[in-house]
């Protein structure tokens, strides 16, 4: 709808209806003709711009760093956990991490889902999110196991992340249609910054007040910085227009177009998360980097992450999805097999990181192209109407797929330094190298959409 007068007729003992409601990402039509006597004229906000429309963008930018930022910069608690009692040598604390945002991704359908079978209440699913989340930090802050995080810092933040984060997608279609791919990368681009702030922060904090007080810290801080954001992220459209919808409709599961897509996000995701793991120990064993010229290079991942987050949204309003990913896959898979792997000095490292932030981590900013395709095919075949919302849910839902499998993947990828002296002195063998073999790969099937629309599959 593009902000013009909505005419609501109305009836005796029902609740107004909002006349040509059918779709909130389709301008509504207003009659030519004078109103009628006795009909009400109701005017919504404009899509795509106004206050309400960039307040609404900036309070997700706002929790997207907030709720997400924190599993990114889980690497300064694992270390700090590993080297500190009382968790000191104690086993599974990656698992710490995996959890909190694993459970995420792979939860977003069922709250997607939920948000929409109950949209009278929606709305205030952030706050009850992000209450979850402050209680769940400061209950960690009392834990004396490794299990006791998992349970808290890693398991209860993720389902109190997940359901404070839900209302940002369900209604980002209803603020935005021309400029979605745009909004939705701008929203995205607040993990990167929060990837370069929160690792810093956290550190510092740990080093200097402990653990304990860390977490009681920045649960307080969490409470007070995202309550008030909660007020601005609200729906354009009135309920009824919007009741419609089936979250759990499983046509979509019919169409081949989105399982095509969903294989080369699941694959993508698979080897994405990998540098973000092992590019400070890289570093330091490849080139003997100090501690913080190591970090340098996930801050330098994060950083260009929120370029590429930006960029990526505004070209996917412009040209087909299929286009945006090659442009992505392409980046980041000579970024891995050639930069990376070749990489024989700490700036070409560093070079490397700022590619692959800026074509890796702008894969995510695809889905909305992913998202409007989805869409096409199910009322091109028939099948009715797909909730975008539950689109974004199982695309999130692919990634935590790949998320959680890359963790033991990994170490059975490095794990006694395979091709270490047996290929030239670069990154391929520096005992890294089948690490970063299978970064590239999976980064070039990824990409496999643009081969299968040629192919006429999709």
């Amino acid at each position: 709808m593009a902000g013009r007068d909505i005419e609501l007729e109305p009836i005796t003992n029902l609740s107004p209806i909002v006349s040509a409601a059918a779709s909130p990402t389709r301008d509504s039509r207003q009659d030519d003709s004078q109103p009628e006597e006795g009909i009400q004229e109701f005017s919504l906000p404009p899509v795509d711009g106004g206050k309400d429309a960039w307040l609404f963008l900036a309070a997700c930018w706002a929790i997207e760093a907030l709720v997400w930022g924190f599993p990114f910069a889980f690497g300064v608690f694992q270390d700090y956990y590993s080297t500190h009692e009382p968790f000191a040598g104690s086993p599974n604390v990656a698992v710490i991490g995996t959890c909190s945002m694993g459970i995420m991704y792979l939860t977003a359908p069922l709250i997607m889902g939920l948000c929409r079978l109950f949209g009278r209440w929606a709305r205030w699913t952030s706050v009850v999110g992000l209450f979850i989340m402050c209680l769940s930090l400061a209950m960690s802050s009392f834990s004396t196991t490794v299990v006791h995080l998992i349970a808290t810092q890693g398991i209860l933040y993720a389902i109190g992340g997940g359901i404070a984060y839900c209302p940002c997608i369900l209604y980002m279609d209803e603020w935005f249609v021309r400029r979605k791919g745009l909004a939705y990368g701008i929203m995205w681009s607040g993990t990167g910054i929060a990837g370069v702030v929160l690792p810093l922060l956290l550190e510092w904090l740990l080093h200097t007040i402990g653990f304990r007080t860390t977490l009681r810290l920045w649960s307080g801080l969490l409470f007070a910085l995202t309550i008030p954001l909660a007020f601005f992220v609200k729906p354009r459209l009135p309920y009824s227009a919007t009741s419609h919808f089936k979250p759990f409709n499983l046509q979509m599961f019919m169409m081949p177009t989105f399982w095509l897509y969903q294989l080369g996000n699941v694959v993508q995701a698979t080897g994405f998360f990998l540098p973000g793991i092992y590019l400070p120990t890289y570093a330091r064993s490849a080139f003997g980097a100090a501690s913080y010229s190591s970090a340098t290079t996930i801050l330098l991942v994060n950083v260009a992450s929120v370029f590429g987050c930006v960029a990526m949204g505004w070209f996917i309003d412009r040209f087909h999805v299929t286009t945006c990913i090659l442009l992505s896959t392409i980046g980041a898979t000579v970024g891995a097999l050639v930069i990376w792997g070749l990489s024989s000095s700490l700036p070409l490292l560093y070079f490397f990181c700022v590619v692959y932030g800026l074509f890796a981590g702008s894969y995510s900013s695809t889905w909305p192209g992913v998202m409007t395709e989805v869409i096409r095919k199910g009322e091109a075949t028939g099948r009715g109407y797909v909730d975008p919302s539950m689109v974004f849910g199982w695309l999130a839902a692919g990634r935590g797929i790949g998320n959680v499998i890359s963790g033991p993947l990994s170490e059975n990828l490095v794990q006694g330094l395979s091709w270490k002296g047996d290929t030239a002195a670069y990154g391929y063998g520096s005992g890294y190298g089948s690490l970063i073999v299978f970064t590239g790969v999976t980064a070039l099937l990824g990409g496999g959409s643009f081969v299968w629309r040629r192919l006429g599959m999709l």
